[in-house]
């Protein structure tokens, strides 16, 4: 598995391999949500067929 691998080369006592675990996890979510997503759904998903109106109705 993964995690015991990580948790092995990780610096530190236990309280601050928590604290990379966290971070490193952040960072992964970031790059995911920034880089990876957006560019599976460019590729995958369709484009927006309609147009939205923002004007307000009267």
């Amino acid at each position: 598995m993964i995690f015991p691998f990580v948790w092995r080369i990780l610096p530190g006592p236990a309280a601050l391999k928590v604290i990379e675990l966290l971070v490193l996890l952040a960072a992964i979510v970031w790059v995911l949500f920034t880089f990876v997503f957006p560019w599976v759904a460019a590729d995958i998903l369709p484009p927006p067929d309609g147009t939205v109106d923002v004007s307000p109705s009267p």
